[in-house]
């Protein structure tokens, strides 16, 4: 009788087995996330270069979240975060980081957005003698 598998310290792969660690996915799921992850690049890249919508916010709007939707299949297909590992911590973990970094990001562009409107314009007279 051998002994029971076991995971070598940092590889996440067993000793004895199939060499397949809980956190190693299939090849289809690494195929089903590149398919994903060219789709999910060519068809930003199509709107650009084809000049499908009229509006550039529009345009900006539907990339962005197309981006949006590319990061969550990373995360799902090739860093392999779901609710399951770790007890559903990890994933929670992430979800506060995205949280941060999404009221970092759309307060940066506010108070940019708002400095730009609510600056005094400037003559070109003026600037031309300003230090």
């Amino acid at each position: 009788m051998s002994a029971p598998a076991r995971p070598v310290h940092g590889s996440g792969s067993l000793v004895h087995g199939t060499g397949h660690g809980p956190a190693h996915g299939t090849r289809s799921g690494y195929m089903r996330g590149f398919v994903l992850s060219i789709i999910l690049t060519a068809i930003p890249f199509w709107l650009v270069m084809a000049d499908v919508f009229d509006s550039k916010l529009k345009t900006d709007i539907v990339i962005m979240s197309f981006a949006v939707v590319q990061i969550f299949v990373h995360m799902i297909y090739f860093l392999h975060l779901n609710m399951k590992s770790e007890g559903g911590w990890t994933f929670l973990a992430l979800i506060f980081t995205l949280t941060l970094v999404i009221i970092t990001l759309v307060g940066s562009i506010w108070v940019m957005y708002h400095m730009d409107q609510n600056m005094m314009p400037m003559s070109p007279n003026e600037a031309l003698h300003k230090p």
